[in-house]
């Protein structure tokens, strides 16, 4: 799900120039922004501030590495160099994804009997590859390109849409993988086929449903999977500690509950995004736009990072809420957003 980190300059740069439907705001119109930890958002946004190659953002970023990690100063950082903007028109499309914790084998062996694939050397970005349907029914196998074996094809499915995950070997082992590549075919939301086919209603789709559709459907579930043909290939990453997230779309690792995945048409990777998410758990809290996803289309619409594990995919899964969505924006490249200069 998660593509790799493109040119920031070229994002902003069409940003910068393409005029879209923008409102800026006073601070005090965020509801919640005087409640939240500041500081744990500026630990996420230092993380990745150096790598947005835009003039305007470069000495935004050098400040925000002196400013003290409390949140009175923090948050005073946040509103001397942002205005807050609303691009597009709310309501929001709030989701939620996570870090799968797997157990697999590093062999084919008694129930690890479904393989997570490197990337094959003679794929090329931007092309059309096999499809989802033709890579399960063997046309990748017997070529070595397998990472791990899991023991249940659902599991499989679901880590390719969140596109990282961590897997315990059988030795006790664990291996990080993170997103290597895709095989060119565009994203289809199962749960929107599921709806389409008539087995179920919108307001039934969520993540434990089509996994518990397809582990009780197992031949009709296997068939339902593949009207997704998009397929995710992986990496094993050495160089995180346990204590540190995935590795997002700008290569760092997010934070959890203070990283989103967003389209970056129109949200510039890098920059603080003000959340007030509705809902069952509502969320008023300032996270950063560190990530991409397949599914994540349009200037209201981001994916939340919960976290890694079982308890993360329990609240990840459930997530499909309205709400607004408002970008924190240099404040010289605000005011030229409402002018499309």
């Amino acid at each position: 799900m998660r593509a790799p980190f493109r040119i920031l300059a070229v994002v902003a740069a069409l940003m910068a120039a393409t005029p879209l439907p923008a409102q800026i705001l006073d601070f005090e119109a965020l509801d919640g922004w005087r409640d939240d930890r500041h500081a744990e958002a500026l630990v996420s946004f230092l993380r990745t501030c150096d790598l947005i190659d835009a003039p305007d953002w470069r000495p935004i970023c050098a400040m925000a590495a002196d400013v003290p990690q409390d949140d009175i100063s923090a948050r005073s950082f946040f509103e001397l160099f942002f205005k807050p903007v609303v691009v597009g028109e709310p309501p929001a499309l709030f989701t939620g994804y996570f870090e799968p914790e797997l157990e697999g084998s590093p062999v084919r062996s008694g129930r690890f009997q479904y393989p997570l694939y490197r990337r094959p050397p003679e794929l090329r970005d931007g092309t059309v590859f096999h499809s989802r349907a033709a890579i399960d029914n063997g046309a990748l196998a017997g070529r070595g390109l397998e990472i791990a074996w899991l023991d249940d094809p659902i599991d499989v499915y679901f880590l390719q849409i969140q596109g990282s995950g961590r897997i315990r070997m059988t030795d006790g082992t664990v291996v990080r993988l993170g997103y290597a590549g895709a095989n060119g075919h565009a994203y289809r939301s199962v749960g929107q086929e599921m709806v389409r086919r008539g087995t179920h209603s919108m307001d039934q789709v969520s993540a434990q449903e089509i996994a518990s559709y397809v582990r009780r459907n197992p031949g009709p579930g296997r068939e339902l999977l593949h009207s997704n043909p998009s397929f995710v290939f992986f990496r094993q990453i050495g160089t995180l500690g346990a204590q540190d997230g995935p590795i997002g779309a700008m290569g760092r690792s997010i934070t959890t509950l203070r990283s989103v995945a967003i389209d970056p048409k129109f949200t510039p990777l890098g920059a603080p995004v003000w959340i007030e998410k509705d809902g069952r758990a509502p969320i008023r809290r300032l996270m950063v736009a560190q990530d991409t996803g397949g599914a994540i289309k349009g200037m209201q619409r981001a994916d939340i990072f919960y976290g890694t594990g079982a308890g993360a995919g329990d609240a990840a899964g459930t997530v499909k809420d309205g709400g607004r969505m408002v970008l924190l924006l240099p404040i010289d490249r605000a005011y030229a957003m409402l002018e499309g200069g």
